[in-house]
């Protein structure tokens, strides 16, 4: 799903288990105002199957800014956002921006544990855990974000690869490498916000937007809210290379 008009290009990041469509409502929230990709990552979507491992991952996202002219900002929820900032930090020439949401919880520790007995779970029944999934999402969600999350397929039998390839990342350690600007985007209620503060620390040039009264997922309840945060991310990232005529590298 690609536009071809002369704005900064986009990068959307799916999360565990779904595929790009997620992003389905946000994309056409944004329209033609820049040009957008939203790869399928390794085990999902199109992509069902395949194995999961971060670096399968990293490479998706970086053949889709390379399709999309070599240089985007790359935006990501929950899984999608470990992956993107695993991206910038591999490919900070590539990544002009980077726009983590829903993922600023360190993946080890007891969350991290929860995670690994979900995992097992779902893998164990993966079928009934997609079925499961689908309807909570349909339940949960607006009508049109609940269609879009399950709509490319779900795959809870890769799970258990997600969780093990995610806790192989160090998420401070990539943050404090990647030189570009950062938006660290939470949901209020979002369990994942445990961290926020260290990985803003961690960003050379990061700011941290908290939205309230939205959860994990419900942050993108309003595709319209989500497009005009992605485009005003992208307008400070234009400005900053028109200004130097070099991608930023701004200090903290």
């Amino acid at each position: 799903m690609e536009t071809k008009e002369a704005g900064l290009p986009v990068v959307f990041v799916h999360g565990t288990r779904v595929s790009g469509t997620m992003w389905q409502p946000v994309v056409q929230a944004i329209g033609t105002r820049h040009p957008v990709a939203v790869p399928d990552l390794p085990g999902h979507g199109v992509r069902r199957g395949e194995p999961f491992t971060l670096p399968g991952a990293v490479a998706a996202v970086a053949e889709a800014v390379d399709r999309l002219g070599g240089r985007a900002l790359v935006a990501g929820l929950s899984l999608g956002g470990y992956v993107a900032i695993a991206t910038a930090a591999e490919h900070p020439d590539r990544v002009a921006g980077l726009m983590a949401m829903g993922c600023t919880a360190l993946p080890r520790g007891p969350l991290g544990a929860v995670y690994r007995g979900a995992a097992r779970g779902a893998a164990r029944y993966p079928e009934g855990a997609n079925r499961l999934s689908a309807f909570t999402f349909r339940h949960a969600l607006p009508d049109r974000l609940g269609r879009a999350m399950a709509a490319g397929g779900l795959s809870c039998e890769v799970v258990p690869d997600v969780v093990a390839a995610v806790r192989t990342l160090d998420p401070l350690a990539a943050l404090s490498a990647y030189p570009g600007p950062v938006w660290l985007w939470n949901g209020e209620r979002d369990h994942f916000r445990r961290d926020e503060r260290r990985f803003l620390h961690a960003c050379r040039d990061g700011r941290l937007i908290v939205r309230p009264g939205c959860g994990h997922l419900t942050l993108l309840a309003d595709a319209t809210a989500v497009a005009r945060q992605v485009m005003d991310a992208a307008a400070v990232v234009a400005a900053r290379t028109e200004l130097t005529g070099t991608p930023s590298t701004t200090g903290r």
